[in-house]
């Protein structure tokens, strides 16, 4: 699995300049991104609901894995 990470570096960067950054203006995750960092996220009137969670976990996947496939061939054994 990890060797699959490790190869497939170029599709997680599609999927990011795709998905992860859907849709172009402004991208959706960034927008989710400051509402998490803001604090209004977890509670208050404007909580987020279960669709926008689902939402950062669509846009984030490719993100997280792209930044775990360039780590892995940075540090890679030889």
């Amino acid at each position: 699995m990890i060797e699959q990470l490790r190869k497939n570096w170029s599709l997680f960067l599609i999927a990011s300049l795709t998905l992860g950054l859907a849709p172009f203006n402004p991208p959706h995750i960034v927008g989710k991104i400051q509402w998490i960092l803001g604090g209004n996220a977890f509670s208050g009137e404007f909580a987020m609901q279960s669709q926008d969670w689902f939402d950062v976990l669509l846009h984030g996947s490719p993100w997280v894995l792209l930044i775990i496939s360039v780590t892995l061939n940075l540090f890679k054994k030889k």
